[in-house]
């Protein structure tokens, strides 16, 4: 497995899937949310509309995953997994891990080669980055630990959106910053 830490747009990423810290109605809210549903189209409401509709019409409870199509996103599929809201008092870390554990899972079973993941929590919901990059951390390491050998995916990229998760991303997954990091700073 190859892991890649980035600063960009999760939603410019050239992945077969791209993992949407989800809202639980599944019809886009705020965040890393709202700008994959804006930058997908309308294509992606209409299947979200459509699973709220027939097999999850309360949503998707945090922790659990799914996948769409991506609409106009570069990606293939996009992996809904809402992760748990610390300000409503959802603070339990095996809820939050099972959103990268549950997410890789949805795309290996697709045939996903390569999936970028979000800081599932650190916005909105109140987690720490660096909670977050350590809990995702040992979810992806432990996951392809028991499914290195029967899984499609060989690439996961985490998105960082600010300097703190991609310094968070580096300090958990023990990797080191690239030179431009270094001389132009995060």
């Amino acid at each position: 497995m190859h892991i890649d830490i980035v600063r960009g747009d999760i939603t410019d990423q050239k992945v077969d899937a791209i993992v949407n810290a989800a809202n639980p109605s599944l019809l886009g809210g705020g965040g890393v949310d709202d700008a994959i549903h804006a930058a997908a189209g309308p294509a992606l409401l209409a299947e979200c509309r459509k699973l709220r509709a027939t097999t999850h019409p309360d949503g998707l409870a945090s922790g659990l995953a799914l996948a769409t199509g991506a609409g106009d996103l570069p990606a293939r599929w996009v992996i809904h997994s809402p992760g748990p809201n610390r300000h409503v008092g959802q603070t339990n870390p095996k809820t939050l891990s099972q959103c990268f554990t549950n997410s890789l899972y949805v795309a290996s079973r697709l045939g996903a080669t390569s999936v970028a993941f979000p800081a599932i929590g650190a916005g909105a919901y109140g987690w720490d980055p660096e909670d977050v990059a350590a809990i995702a951390a040992r979810a992806i390491h432990d996951w392809f630990e028991m499914y290195l050998h029967s899984t499609s995916i060989h690439r996961v990229v985490l998105v960082a959106y600010n300097d703190a998760v991609e310094s968070a991303f580096h300090k958990a997954f023990d990797t080191p910053r690239t030179e431009s990091e270094l001389v132009h700073g995060p």
